[in-house]
């Protein structure tokens, strides 16, 4: 194939050096017939341009183009008709997988060549893509520059982020903020990306900006959007609409796989997992994470760009801010559930159970779930609360909440998952005194719930001084009532009030002994 420098070649070597077409043929190797050609359509172009009076871009333009080909009568011998037939099936079959919600399910030209291949027919994989350009690929679509006003729009997203968190490398979800004016962003780690952590992420989000955007813009995340109502139409969650009612936003959800209808925070959270987490990624605990988080996005949102006129996020955010809606106190970012107790006499969330007092075994209590807490409810009162176990299928347990059953059946104790998960200094107690006797220990967490550990800790060092192997719990129930009763008084105090005491009966006795000498001094005179 001839290209531009065999052309210029084969034209100097004639023009200017006067070569005869046999000369460039034995040089170059380009057959006589091509040279030929080239010569002759040279001294063609070259005559009508000098003919011309004024300058002929498009003849300049044609006598220094490279070779062309004409390929338009060219016959296709790989791509047949057969394959072409195969092609359309393949995409056809894309079209049906995309209308019925399996569009991360279709097949990409590199799927379609693959089985082409595979079905035995000989075409390569530049062909199948060219032709699938050609015939199904539409033009690019174009983008409208928009303009945002003042406190009007802001917009979340949720991404995620691999840690390396107290030694195990754990994907955590981010979720992030970012504002449509200014570009000022926000982010904060969780270990899911379930409704009490969308909710926290609002309530803080808020907090930090002081104030709340007249707007919020979604994608067609599961925690915002109910159902479809149509293609255009979506029908939010019962909480996005409390949480909007609560603190008078508006939300917007941007059209499915149209992530540049919200690209400011879709940009956001690529941009803060690299230029926060880029730099360091292990952590001890995720609050060490959160915090490391957020002390990095207030170095960034200090940064001016030119894009905001050399003026940083931060900058935009305080113009924004007579613009915003007032703050409101803390909304209550906790999942509601109701759930039946089970005969462990606990409940299930999210796979892992939590203890409730044994009295309530059968009955439904009142579930609060909050990212790192859950309060558990039984007709309004609160009858338990844990710390929030992201595991798989723990067993949260409570030693307090089963003292009616171990009451009955005080051997169950010794083994039981109430008894790993106990206090340690509870379960050094009953190692130390109750092994033989847990019936008693039952009564001892009776105590310690009325009086407190510390109480009974201290009666328990108490009874060691006076007699190591005299510890049990009608002694420990009689010192913390004692502990209870007695008021302790001061030595300063104790003295001034023998003091006083001792004043009143000596004066008392001075008058007694002063009325008897007076009565004996007036029978002495009647004598």
């Amino acid at each position: 194939m001839i290209n531009l420098m065999n052309k210029q070649e084969i034209i100097l070597s004639h023009f200017r050096e006067g070569k005869s077409q046999w000369d460039i043929h034995r040089e170059t190797g380009i057959s006589r017939k091509t040279i030929r050609k080239y010569i002759k359509e040279y001294e063609k172009k070259k005559r009508e341009l000098l003919k011309s009076d004024e300058k002929n871009k498009e003849l300049i333009e044609d006598l220094v183009s490279p070779p062309k080909y004409d390929i338009s009568n060219r016959v296709k011998r790989k791509l047949t008709d057969e394959i072409i037939e195969r092609i359309d099936y393949f995409m056809k079959e894309n079209e049906i997988k995309k209308t019925t919600g399996r569009s991360k399910q279709i097949k990409k030209k590199i799927d379609i060549y693959e089985c082409l291949i595979e079905e035995g027919y000989d075409i390569s994989y530049p062909t199948i893509c060219n032709f699938i350009r050609e015939r199904y690929d539409n033009s690019k679509e174009a983008y409208i520059r928009q303009e945002y006003d003042l406190g009007k729009t802001s917009e979340f997203d949720w991404g995620s982020v691999k840690l390396i968190i107290g030694g195990k490398s754990r994907a955590i979800q981010m979720a992030a903020f970012a504002t449509a004016k200014g570009n000022y962003r926000y982010a904060n780690l969780y270990q899911n990306q379930k409704m009490e952590s969308f909710l926290d992420s609002h309530v803080k989000f808020i907090n930090k900006i002081d104030g709340i955007y007249r707007e919020i813009v979604y994608d067609n995340m599961k925690v915002a959007v109910k159902k479809f109502v149509n293609k255009a139409e979506k029908e939010p969650t019962e909480d996005l609409l409390k949480l909007s009612l609560y603190y008078g936003f508006q939300y917007r959800f941007c059209n499915a796989r149209r992530g540049n209808e919200k690209g400011h925070v879709e940009r956001s959270v690529e941009y803060v997992r690299r230029k926060v987490f880029s730099k360091r990624d292990r952590f001890e605990s995720l609050d060490e994470a959160n915090k490391y988080l957020h002390d990095e996005l207030d170095k960034l949102n200090l940064r001016k760009t030119k894009y905001n006129n050399n003026k940083s996020p931060k900058d935009i955010l305080d113009e924004e801010k007579p613009y915003l809606l007032k703050n409101l106190p803390d909304y209550d970012a906790a999942r509601t559930t109701e759930l039946r107790v089970n005969k462990y006499s606990t409940v299930s969330i999210d796979e892992n159970k939590y203890s409730v007092p044994d009295n309530l075994v059968g009955k439904f209590v009142f579930a609060k779930v909050y990212p790192e807490k859950i309060f558990l409810y039984y007709k309004n009162k609160q009858v338990a609360h844990h710390i929030r176990n992201y595991g798989n299928h723990t067993w949260n347990i409570k030693i307090e909440h089963y003292i009616n059953t171990i009451k009955k059946k005080p051997g169950a104790l010794h083994s039981s998952t109430a008894m790993r998960q106990m206090n340690p200094t509870l379960q050094t107690i009953y190692n130390n005194y109750y092994t033989e006797n847990p019936k008693d220990f039952v009564e001892l967490l009776e105590i310690i719930s009325e009086y407190g550990l510390n109480k009974v800790i201290k009666s328990i060092d108490e009874l060691q001084k006076i007699s190591p192997t005299g510890v049990n719990t009608i002694k420990i129930k009689t010192l913390c009532n004692r502990n209870e009763n007695v008021s302790y008084i001061t030595n300063n105090e104790r003295t001034t009030e023998i003091l006083e005491k001792s004043k009143t009966i000596l004066i008392e006795y001075g008058n007694l002994v002063q009325d008897s000498y007076v009565a004996f001094q007036e029978e002495a005179k009647i004598i």
